[in-house]
């Protein structure tokens, strides 16, 4: 499912990343293997993701199964941070993986960037497919963190 809105909150934008969340869950059971561990999971996913920016205008929150299958662009996996945070948070989660949410930016109020971040080893670790190499991630002035529970 793709959400398609003008960009309206914040909040408005985590309660629909939350409701592609668990739109992609079916869909996560089945693209991921068992047993994965953080670290495989994501490099099993860079290889399906590429990067594009929402529409001119529009914030668009693609759920895994749309941004794998029949995206905007008709390019597998084409989705922006918050398409790839969607998709990241469900496969996690089916894997019983412990994840949760980073806004990120350079003002308090205005996030610029989002991506998951895994529990591994103990430490919370990015999971940012945006990035080049898995724990790695862009710094930015201003980290909030949200956590989520997907209702299988």
């Amino acid at each position: 499912m793709q959400l398609k809105e003008r960009y309206t909150n914040l909040a408005r934008t985590l309660e629909a990343m939350q409701i592609q969340i668990e739109d992609s869950l079916e869909y996560a059971r089945y693209f991921t293997p068992k047993g994965s561990t953080p670290s495989s999971l994501f490099w099993l996913m860079k290889q399906h993701t590429v990067y594009r920016h929402d529409p001119p205008g529009v914030e668009l929150l693609q759920s895994m199964p749309t941004l794998m299958e029949d995206n905007w662009w008709g390019v597998r996996g084409a989705g922006d941070c918050d398409c790839f945070t969607i998709a990241a948070v469900a496969c996690c989660a089916v894997e019983g993986i412990p994840v949760r949410i980073c806004l990120v930016g350079n003002t308090r109020n205005s996030p610029t960037h989002v991506y998951a971040e895994v529990k591994d080893g103990g430490k919370w670790v990015p999971f940012d497919l945006v990035a080049p190499f898995y724990g790695e991630t862009k710094k930015y002035r201003y980290l909030s963190t949200v956590y989520v529970k997907p209702k299988f």
